[in-house]
């Protein structure tokens, strides 16, 4: 048995995505997540300061002597993972490995989308995963940068006239480059608005979420390296922001339908 919690981190709101099914793989184990609200958005910034944020982040967990780290943002998944595997001696999760297997698994047509940040996108991670895998596979990728934004304001409803309007400029390339039968969700933001992207790409395209399918492998690996917490008690889950604890207190709870009150607390990082 191994007591000690499970970090999370992501750039903002978008990684409780992950932490919700982690909560339901792993009902037992205590977990820490760091949202980084003072600084959200990470996709439009640069490599040199990705990397510099993703290092506070994951020290701020370290500093809780966690048993492994999730970074549950595509952003540092694509920049920095290498960099935080090497620093740390415990498992540390990146969130495209997994969700690409899921999506080369499902797509019959052989043509898979990605949305995702500016700085996701550029680094080509998803298309360079899925080649190494599925080289047969064609990959169209599409930068969706207003969607966090969207995502951190709660306009994730199915009828907002402004999330459904970007979202159609947005994945109308998708229909300009032949269709796709397959997309991944390349942030964690991006499921909060499933039912836009849903409905806007119509019922024949299957959405694959890259926190739920990476926190599938986090559980596997909990598991199998008998890193479990005591079987049969209550897991905790423990919030840091770097921003004013009340919008995000409210939109977790009328988001993902979390109850954060009272195990909140706003840090600083720098």
């Amino acid at each position: 048995m191994d007591a000690r919690p499970i970090g999370v981190f992501d750039s903002g709101l978008g990684g409780l995505t992950t932490v919700k099914k982690l909560t339901s793989y792993l009902p037992e184990e205590d977990i820490i997540y760091l949202g980084d609200t003072g600084r959200v958005p990470y996709g439009s910034r640069s490599r040199e300061t990705i990397i510099k944020y993703a290092c506070q982040d994951a020290a701020f967990l370290a500093g809780f002597d966690i048993k492994a780290m999730v970074i549950a943002c595509n952003t540092v998944s694509s920049t920095a993972y290498e960099i935080l595997d090497k620093a740390y001696d415990i498992p540390v999760f990146e969130v495209i490995s997994a969700p690409v297997r899921a999506a080369v698994s499902q797509t019959v047509s052989g043509r898979i989308g990605v949305i995702g940040t500016a700085a996701t996108i550029r680094s080509g991670a998803y298309s360079k995963a899925i080649r190494d895998i599925a080289p047969e596979v064609t990959t169209i990728s599409v930068e969706c940068p207003l969607f966090v934004p969207l995502a951190e304001n709660g306009r994730v409803l199915e009828n907002d006239i402004a999330a459904l309007t970007i979202a159609g400029d947005y994945l109308s390339q998708f229909g300009m480059s032949g269709g796709i039968d397959t997309l991944i969700m390349g942030c964690t933001h991006y499921p909060l608005l499933q039912g836009v992207i849903a409905k806007t790409l119509g019922p024949d395209v299957r959405l694959v979420d890259s926190g739920a399918e990476t926190a599938k492998v986090v559980a596997e690996v909990i598991r199998t390296r008998e890193l479990e917490s005591e079987s049969g008690r209550s897991g905790a889950v423990s919030y840091y922001v770097t921003d004013g604890i009340d919008g995000f207190t409210e939109l977790a709870s009328r988001l993902i339908n979390f109850d954060v009150r009272g195990r909140i607390e706003q840090i600083t990082l720098e």
